[in-house]
């Protein structure tokens, strides 16, 4: 078991599992910097959960992959928003993954403190606050008041708001699987939050 489901084995899948499970596995994310499979070519994170149904878990996944390879997002604001929605979610498996792909896109060891505290490091520029503000009001409060999505579409502006509507939405929809489903982190990783959401 992997928390509350089977850990399936490559080995093992239907034909219509092993189509969602090659997509993922052999997709952009197979070259990323967290651990996307086990030794025995398990799945991960919420990875292995999107098997289970995949006649949903595959148009999920391919979600997930537009939301991180197809829009016009640049990669540190995409990761600030996905760690924001992991902090709020208090998802380990989420920010144990951003963590090391926010690094990668340029984030600091104090920015990346500061989002795990909520707090501001002093190097986030006005877009970068504003996105903060909106991922946090997204996951929390289920919307943007009218001076926080003022804020927002003059920031960002609406195509870029859109993307992250719909990024909080997926990352939100894969904390409640995470945390459904008890998914454990890879092995060794430690826990990253109490698991008390905010």
């Amino acid at each position: 078991m992997h928390g509350r489901i089977p850990w399936y084995s490559p080995k093992f899948l239907t034909s219509e599992q092993r189509a969602v499970y090659d997509e993922i596995a052999s997709g952009p994310r197979a070259t990323g910097p967290f651990r996307l499979t086990d030794p025995e070519g398990r799945l991960e994170g919420p990875f292995n959960a999107m098997l289970t149904a995949p006649g949903v878990g595959g148009p999920l996944q391919r979600l997930g992959a537009a939301i991180r390879y197809a829009t016009d997002l640049p990669a540190r604001w995409r990761e600030i928003a996905i760690l924001e929605v992991a902090v709020a979610r208090r998802s380990d498996f989420e920010w144990y993954a951003h963590e090391r792909v926010g690094r990668n896109a340029g984030l600091t060891e104090e920015e990346l403190s500061a989002l795990r505290s909520g707090s501001d490091a002093g190097t986030f520029d006005e877009p970068e606050r504003t996105l903060r503000a909106v991922c946090r009001s997204l996951v929390l409060h289920r919307g943007l008041d009218d001076d926080l999505y003022a804020r927002a579409e003059a920031a960002l502006g609406t195509a870029h708001l859109y993307e992250l509507v719909v990024l909080a939405g997926y990352y939100d929809t894969l904390a409640l699987s995470l945390a459904t489903f008890r998914t454990p982190l890879p092995a060794g990783e430690p826990p990253v939050f109490d698991q008390a959401p905010r």
